[in-house]
């Protein structure tokens, strides 16, 4: 198959003649022989004038939530914008960033999560495009975990972040392209945007199927099976646990210090039974992150196996883990206190979770799974939505 880059690069590149042209990139941004498309797009005569980095930075040298500031790229030496600077105003480009160009480009792999920030990079700089009236060309590429399942809730008015920039399932189920037609369809987003559809993918596909070389999107998204876990356990980023960032095994690994692994893993089995999670299993452990949470401790915890990833439901596992997690030590779980991106008003768990139903009901003691129900009619009305905007088959 052939990602939206190289169906540009073979059919398309007329459309970049003579323009001045902006490119919203990163480390994904190569072909099937790993080559970047900034190297590919400048042999082909190409005008890129900027860069914008989005989170993590051009060439994703930075870890998570940590401000970038790139005035060039490394490689290349073209002049750079970043889209995650020091404040929330940095997430969006300048007006004066984009006045001059003709037309911007939009190559990022993104992972199918909603809390995955490149896609609401996507969002801001159409937005902005729109109002300065450039246009914006999306190179699309394939979700890693696949284009069929969709899982979760749908953010709610006055819970929207960078985690959650546009009402969109947690599992939403689309391509780049697909999102960027969706922002223009159903968020209010006015922008003149052209998709360049991958060829030959269609929505059964796992990544490996795809048979392209799989770029990690992000410094603690190692592979494929941890972009499917990751609609859920990242919603330990907003707990004093460890989310196994600073390991091997970023995702897989979550605890703390003062956990007892069998505890814990006796917990998770119990309440992913009672939940009806499937295709998941749960192996007491012991790590020492590097960096981030418990930096240096002794953490025991449980790492999360992917037994069959197409019986996986990611946001139950989420739910599942966190639940397991503050029964094992009421006493001792905690939320993160700490400003969320950018965020100091809200609480960072309903940022990700997309109201404060789940925190409540979790501080309740009550189940959490039957929330799932709950939430059933907002995400058929999303699915519905989402089914108008889909560019590839099944």
């Amino acid at each position: 198959m052939r990602t939206g880059l190289e169906v540009l690069l073979d059919e398309r590149l007329d459309a970049l003649h003579g323009a001045r042209v902006g490119f919203v990139c990163n480390h994904t941004a190569v072909d099937s022989r790993l080559r970047h498309a900034i190297d590919r797009l400048r042999i082909a005569g190409v005008n890129v004038v900027r860069l914008f980095g989005p989170e993590h930075g051009v060439r994703a040298f930075a870890q998570d939530m940590v401000s970038v500031d790139e005035p060039r790229d490394s490689v290349s030496g073209i002049p750079v914008v970043s889209l995650y600077g020091k404040s929330e105003e940095s997430l969006r480009p300048r007006p004066e960033d984009i006045a001059d160009l003709d037309i911007i480009l939009f190559d990022i792999q993104d992972i199918g999560a909603r809390f995955y920030t490149y896609q609401a990079t996507l969002g801001f700089v159409m937005e902005v495009a729109g109002k300065l009236r450039k246009k914006v060309m999306v190179l699309d590429r394939p979700n890693p975990i696949n284009g069929i399942s969709v899982e979760g809730n749908v953010v709610r008015e006055g819970f929207e972040s960078f985690v959650g920039a546009y009402p969109l399932a947690v599992r939403h189920g689309m391509t780049v392209g697909e999102l960027a037609r969706y922002f223009v369809r159903f968020c209010g987003v006015r922008c003149d945007v052209e998709i360049i559809a991958c060829d030959g993918w269609n929505r059964s596909m796992w990544y490996e199927d795809t048979r392209l070389p799989w770029v990690y999107p992000s410094p603690n998204m190692p592979t494929v099976e941890t972009a499917l876990i990751y609609p859920g356990m990242c919603l330990f980023e907003a707990t004093n646990f460890s989310e196994g960032r600073g390991t091997t095994r970023p995702f897989h690994l979550f605890g703390a210090p003062w956990i007892d692994p069998v505890k814990l893993t006796a917990w998770c089995d119990r309440v992913a039974a009672d939940a009806g999670l499937l295709g998941i299993g749960f192996r007491p452990a012991a790590f020492q992150p590097g960096f981030q949470k418990h930096a240096g401790e002794l953490c025991g915890g449980v790492e999360v196996h992917v037994l069959d990833r197409n019986l996986v439901d990611s946001f139950l596992l989420g739910i599942v883990t966190l639940e397991a997690a503050r029964r094992a030590d009421p006493a001792r779980f905690a939320w993160r206190k700490d400003p969320y991106e950018f965020v100091r008003d809200r609480e960072a768990i309903d940022l990700l979770t997309g109201s404060v139903v789940f925190r409540q009901t979790l501080e309740r003691g009550l189940p959490t799974a039957p929330l799932l129900a709950g939430w059933r009619p907002e995400l058929e009305a999303f699915r519905r939505k989402r089914a108008e905007v889909l560019i590839y088959t099944s």
